[in-house]
């Protein structure tokens, strides 16, 4: 099986422009659409490697780590929220307290929109501001368009690591891409 993930459909419009899109820090009060656009990564994609969907009450203490954090933003286009990214720890010892991990996400149906940059632009950003020194993804494999989006943001290749994951029934590959802020 092949991983799944969202795409401009192939009918949308010759001369289609990028969505204007806003980016701000995300609060408590969106956190039903961010818990909506994971709840679809989970059940239709690879990008999250669990395949049972978070609860609200789960949703809101993840999305309340990152708030807490000041490293949540969502991005809104028409007024609503069609896109979020955050970062986090990479790895709970002291020795990686420099060392961040990002995740960016794109409502089903707004990909190729400019939604994604727009985000990745506000989170590196923010993540340099706050004095962090190095922002890893963990991108699967075959998600191209992820890993094209972090190359455009400079990150590069640092490794893969084959079959650490397993999602619909087959083992998946993990690359790590890595960006020095």
């Amino acid at each position: 099986m092949n991983p799944i993930y969202e795409r401009p459909r192939d009918g949308r419009k010759a001369g289609t422009v990028k969505a204007t899109v806003t980016v701000r820090p995300a609060r408590a009060e969106d956190g039903a659409a961010v818990l909506a656009i994971r709840n679809h990564a989970i059940e239709h994609s690879t990008a999250l490697w669990t395949e049972t969907p978070q609860t609200p009450a789960e949703g809101a203490l993840w999305l309340a780590a990152h708030l807490e954090r000041g490293s949540a933003f969502v991005a809104e286009a028409g007024g609503e929220v069609v896109g979020f990214a955050v970062y986090g720890p990479w790895r709970q010892y002291d020795g990686y307290r420099h060392t961040v991990e990002n995740s960016v996400y794109v409502r089903e149906g707004r990909h190729g929109l400019g939604v994604g940059s727009a985000l990745m632009a506000v989170l590196v950003g923010a993540a340099r501001e706050a004095g962090h020194h190095v922002m890893i993804a963990g991108i699967e494999s075959g998600n191209e368009a992820s890993a094209r989006l972090h190359e455009r943001f400079g990150f590069r290749v640092v490794g893969v690591i084959p079959e650490v994951g397993t999602k619909f029934g087959r083992w998946l590959d993990l690359t790590l891409m890595r960006l020095a802020l």
